[in-house]
């Protein structure tokens, strides 16, 4: 049952131990940190992918990075979205100083067939990246559900 926990699991098997890391692991990460935003391992951004009659519509949400920093590629049947990230934090009050960077790339790929490459159109605002893939022809299909005996 603690396999379908979406927490770390380290040390389940130490007598005692389950509870422990689990308050341990909750407290202990980088989520409350104003850096834990930036891209680091294994993080990645939002993606939504709709399909209408006529196109695929793409909804990636990308916060504190700059349209500069986006790069968009559509090759062998997959589009490719990276982004750069530098942050820089300073602040200053009274003798405390405190200056934190984070440097970071991400990217993802998603594979989407029928495209017309030519027609491709993209736009970033607010933090969100809004791609249109035409799609180079309107297939057929012809569904008919099976039945399973």
């Amino acid at each position: 049952m603690f396999g379908l926990i979406p927490f770390r699991t380290n040390g389940l098997d130490k007598k005692g131990g389950s509870i422990e890391d689990f308050f341990n692991g909750f407290f202990n990460d980088d989520f409350f940190s104003p850096m834990s935003l930036g891209f680091g391992n294994n993080q990645k951004f939002n993606a939504d992918i709709r399909e209408t009659q006529n196109e695929y519509l793409v909804s990636a949400e990308l916060p504190g990075v700059k349209k500069e920093d986006i790069n968009l590629e559509y090759r062998d049947n997959t589009l490719i979205i990276s982004a750069l990230r530098n942050e820089e934090i300073n602040e200053e009050k009274d003798n405390y100083i405190r200056r934190e960077r984070a440097y970071g790339k991400i990217s993802r790929t998603f594979h989407v067939e029928n495209v017309d490459k030519s027609r491709i159109s993209a736009k970033f605002q607010n933090g969100e990246l809004q791609i249109i893939l035409p799609k180079l022809n309107e297939t057929i299909r012809d569904y008919s559900r099976i039945l399973i005996q």
